[in-house]
């Protein structure tokens, strides 16, 4: 029995392990911190759909000029992805499973985190920071998710999906790619944000070295903050969970550290108090994201892997 037991305990790489998601989360927290220290907003180390809304913007998608600028870390968490999976031999083309349905599902999630204000990820560091409005956040996620659960075991599906031509497997590194050379290229059809939160930011380089860790790591250990609460809710295993729990208490002893702590709901960093609004927003996301199968990060992270399907999302 014992012989067996070691046995499999052999199979389990480092990433897979309790040890391996605490050790993702702790790295994800320092270097949130980092990056704040370093210029980001506060509270916004890190946030896919803030980030992916300023990348819209610079690219002229929009007009608010107080959200313009190509954010390296997506680049990096994209790219990051895509080198761990190629090393390991993971990287796959693949799609086909009901994009539309994913389409419209992946809106859904994003005005669901601008209404909140932030990605499941950056609702974790807001709750570091000492933000109470994301409490009532982090209660519409786990509701949103809840409800998400019930449409799987009602029997929802976007279906399977399929190895397709070995180009699109790369179309979103390329693009990542791509936004670099615009980034550091500025040709004038870019804008760039003057003031407001895109406005903040920490040293190209720097954003794009951490967002490349973060994204080897969340491909490593498949780190998701909706699949934390969806396996503890529907299987009972907490190896997801560990993973965002440790980024809040990383985060909130940095900013403690650094004197960025601040317990309430009133004035806080990228933010407001409509506690409704909130809470519906968050279970927006919660919902979507568990019907899509990931968190925005994690949709991010496979599109990297050469999932097409996510990169519609």
């Amino acid at each position: 029995m014992e012989k067996t037991k070691k046995a499999s305990d052999e199979k389990v790489s480092f990433f897979e392990s309790k040890k391996g998601i605490i050790f993702t989360g702790a790295v994800v927290g320092i270097i949130a911190i980092i990056l704040v220290a370093l210029g980001n907003p506060k509270t916004m180390g890190f946030c896919i759909a803030c980030f992916e809304r300023d990348i819209a913007g610079a690219l002229g998608l929009h007009r608010a000029e107080v959200v313009q600028y190509i954010r390296p870390e997506i680049i990096g968490l994209i790219l990051g992805a895509f080198i761990a999976a190629y090393a390991g031999k993971e990287f796959q083309s693949k799609g086909g499973s009901s994009p539309i349905t994913r389409f419209f599902l992946g809106i859904a999630v994003m005005i669901g985190a601008l209404m909140f204000l932030g990605c499941p990820l950056r609702m974790m560091l807001r709750i570091g920071g000492g933000d109470l409005n994301a409490i009532i956040g982090l209660a519409g996620f786990a509701a949103g998710i809840g409800v998400g659960i019930v449409f799987l075991n009602k029997g929802f599906s976007l279906k399977r999906n399929y190895k397709t031509s070995s180009f699109d497997g790369y179309i979103m590194p390329i693009f990542a790619i791509g936004l670099f050379i615009l980034l550091i290229a500025a040709p004038a059809f870019i804008f760039f944000s003057k003031e407001g939160p895109a406005s903040q930011h920490a040293p190209i380089a720097i954003s794009l070295l951490c967002g490349l860790i973060v994204g080897l790591l969340a491909q490593k250990t498949r780190l998701c903050m909706v699949g934390g609460m969806r396996d503890q809710i529907m299987f009972k295993q907490n190896y997801l969970l560990l993973g965002f729990v440790t980024i809040i208490v990383v985060t909130a002893i940095g900013n403690v550290a650094l004197s960025n702590f601040k317990l309430g709901f009133e004035a806080q960093p990228v933010a407001h108090t409509d506690g409704l609004w909130n809470f519906l927003g968050m279970a927006l996301v919660g919902w979507g994201s568990v019907l899509l199968g990931g968190c925005p990060l994690r949709q991010l992270i496979l599109s990297g892997e050469g999932n097409s399907d996510s990169a519609v999302t």
